[in-house]
């Protein structure tokens, strides 16, 4: 049953975000023990021994929101792809240099973005995706999908991304993820104005992928 009511969002830089884990691990707990995903209680531990040293990154960013009683429903974070990451090479097919170039703030990655179940269908996900981009300076936003997300893609695509290659997270046993780009020059914003109810429902089934 959907749950009604206020629904307030904050932005967090990595100290609050540190502060705050058990609220992301709740979200992630939850969405990603979902198929296509169906994450044990092993894999939440593990993403969450990664969680303080992603929030350490300078650049991290965050955004948490919670109803009035203070209860978690979504979450958004990531940070700034760095000059020497190795992101790009992890694509199953080579991205022209151009693409693949990076400069400390040129990108943003998009490393998690979830909403629990019963707060869905509110457009909570689309506000969680634009408070953390808004203000970050950066030229385009890159994340990873699973492919059978079918309603995290198309609320991806209806945002504006489009896919630009595939990627094993966590080597070749690991399922292929659509790898997804955002180019927030576009004088458009589709990822901001756009707000159709179908967009407004499927978004709130989104969740991406970007490794720390």
């Amino acid at each position: 049953m959907a749950q009604q009511g206020i629904v307030a969002l904050e932005r967090m830089g990595g100290s609050a975000a540190a502060q705050a884990v058990d609220a992301f691990r709740l979200i992630y707990a939850e969405a990603f023990a979902e198929p296509p995903y169906d994450e044990t209680e092993e894999d939440v531990a593990a993403a969450f021994r990664r969680f303080p040293v992603q929030a350490r990154n300078r650049t991290f960013r965050a955004a948490l929101a919670c109803c009035e009683d203070g209860e978690p429903v979504g979450m958004a974070y990531g940070f700034s792809l760095a000059r020497d990451t190795g992101w790009w090479d992890e694509l199953t097919e080579p991205v022209p240099e151009d693409m693949r170039r990076e400069d400390g703030h040129r990108t943003f990655g998009l490393m998690e973005l979830a909403v629990r179940r019963p707060w869905r269908g509110q457009g909570i996900a689309r506000r969680l995706h634009e408070l953390l981009l808004d203000g970050t300076g950066a030229e385009r936003v890159l994340l990873n999908v699973h492919p059978g997300s079918k309603e995290a893609s198309a609320a991806y695509e209806a945002w504006g991304y489009r896919k630009i290659g595939e990627t094993r997270l966590w080597g070749e046993s690991a399922d292929l993820h659509d790898v997804m780009l955002l180019d927030l020059r576009d004088s458009r914003e589709p990822w901001r104005k756009r707000r159709s109810s179908r967009t407004a429902n499927t978004s709130e089934g989104s969740s991406s992928r970007k490794p720390g």
